[in-house]
């Protein structure tokens, strides 16, 4: 038995150009809880009056929700063929729910910080279980147009984060951005248990305790010590992320030797897979550059041209919305026209873009910053769709949740890198400036346009990788059995 979810009889059969009800819902669903990875961003002053505690403190209910995430996703993919659609669904919904309760009655900052990590605990499962399910009921010649419905959950939720928190402190506390998502994640859950179907048959196996752990302590460990560069300390975050990549390397040792057995906790023999392999890549390092355009436009438009938090999320959500509303487009684009026609022009908008940001000044017109932040999240709208489609199409189906779990490990670990680099980059470069006698405002300055060129420069890669990707996912990787990668273990064990 491989497959966890695997499609039934006519389970691809032609969607007649509609997105399947189970994907919509979980769309939705998958939106809401996204959405509060970023929600909190701007209650931090607030936290810190109301609940007596330090800026460094109360960062953690963002940091927490993000090694949670980290730590979590990697047992998605052998979770998820492990129990039916709708039981998946209602524990992660479930456990959300809980945690979001939670987190608006919290009476201190610890019960907060206990009630984020339960919320990122059901979060971490939706992604994945939105993903796996689209790649098992919807048909190749449809995935794109429905891969770029599901860009409006991935992409607009964090993006949304801090202008609707923004919106909502402007008139209300900190709890109402729990308890306004409380009734509507109660009524997504209940439709979704309403109408969800299961999708397949689960399997059966055993959890293997020490590749949770590895897993838990590994990914943990590393985007926790990304998280803590920036702030003076080098040789601490170096030794957490050291000891992090040690243990990351301890758990895929494991999982090769597990899939022998057939009960991996995260088949790493997705990787064998070259398309796949090249999307990863290019998701990655888009995903960073998007993490760090995130980090520094805020801190350029509040701290360099005095403009507030609300204002500061109403101007870059013109570039949210573009990247949500584009998706269905670039689907249908993809569905017909394959992969290379977005993903190479939309690798170039994404370095251009950057580039463009190297410009910045404490004059630039706000429709300039408006206009490149619009073309950087229209190339990544481009890019995002075709690839997630192109690199699990390339997979077999008794696959798919093991890749989307890899895609979803990946992004956390990407976004706690691109905010490490661009902090660290930037606070370097305004110290050594300011040394040398520079002015403070231009000090700074010159660290942002040193920060955005160090991500224009890395995205270069992208436009590496979008170029080697083919246009459709290959059929010699579509027809990789089971056996064949059976065959490739032991050759990886050995090498």
């Amino acid at each position: 038995m491989h497959a966890d979810i695997s499609a039934p009889a006519g389970a691809q059969a032609s969607t007649g150009g509609r997105t399947p009800t189970v994907i919509r819902l979980l769309v939705l669903a998958t939106f809401v809880v996204i959405l509060n990875e970023t929600i909190m961003i701007n209650a931090i002053p607030r936290l810190m009056t109301d609940l007596k505690v330090g800026e460094r403190s109360a960062q953690w209910v963002s940091t927490a929700f993000m090694l949670t995430m980290a730590a979590v996703i990697p047992a998605t993919g052998w979770f998820l063929q492990r129990v039916t659609t709708r039981r998946a669904y209602a524990i992660a919904m479930g456990v959300f729910l809980f945690g979001t309760a939670l987190s608006s009655v919290a009476p201190t900052f610890a019960v907060l910080l206990v009630g984020r990590v339960i919320q990122a605990g059901g979060t971490a499962i939706m992604m994945p279980l939105l993903m796996t399910t689209l790649m098992t009921v919807v048909p190749e010649q449809d995935r794109g147009r429905v891969m770029g419905n599901v860009t409006l959950a991935i992409s607009v939720a964090p993006a949304m984060g801090p202008v609707i928190s923004g919106l909502v402190l402007q008139i209300a506390s900190w709890r109402w951005l729990f308890l306004l998502v409380l009734p509507i994640a109660g009524v997504v859950t209940w439709l979704g248990l309403r109408r969800l179907e299961n999708i397949g048959e689960p399997q059966a196996g055993a959890i293997d305790v020490s590749s949770m752990a590895f897993a838990a302590l590994g990914f943990g460990s590393l985007v926790y010590g990304l998280s803590k560069f920036g702030n003076g300390n080098v040789a601490a975050p170096a030794l957490i992320i050291a000891a992090g990549v040690a243990l990351i390397a301890i758990f895929a040792w494991r999982q090769i030797r597990l899939q022998r057995t057939g009960t991996p906790l995260l088949d790493l023999r997705i990787l064998l897979a070259p398309t796949y392999s090249k999307s990863l890549v290019l998701m990655a390092v888009a995903f960073l550059a998007m993490m760090g355009s995130m980090i520094l436009l805020p801190l350029y438009l509040q701290n360099l041209r005095g403009l507030s938090p609300l204002q500061t999320g109403l101007l870059v959500m013109p570039g949210g919305l573009a990247m949500g509303l584009l998706g269905p487009t670039v689907g249908k684009i993809f569905d017909r026209f394959g992969g290379r026609v977005l993903v190479i022009p939309a690798s170039v908008g994404i370095t251009a873009a950057l580039a463009g940001f190297t410009q910045i000044s404490l004059t630039m017109p706000y429709w300039q910053l408006l206009g490149l932040h619009i073309l950087l999240m229209a190339s990544l709208a481009a890019a995002f769709t075709p690839v997630f489609t192109l690199g699990l199409g390339a997979l077999p189906m008794h696959l798919y949740s093991h890749g989307s779990s890899m895609l979803g490990t990946l992004q956390q670990v990407a976004a706690a890198f691109g905010t490490a680099l661009v902090v660290t980059v930037m606070s370097s470069r305004a110290t050594s400036l300011l040394d040398s006698g520079t002015p403070a405002l231009d000090a700074h300055l010159g660290g942002m346009r040193l920060a955005f060129a160090v991500s224009a420069a890395l995205s270069l890669l992208v436009i590496v990788m979008a170029v080697l990707l083919p246009n459709r996912a290959p059929a010699m990787e579509h027809a990789v059995s089971m056996d064949e990668l059976e065959d490739a273990t032991p050759q990886l064990v050995k090498d």
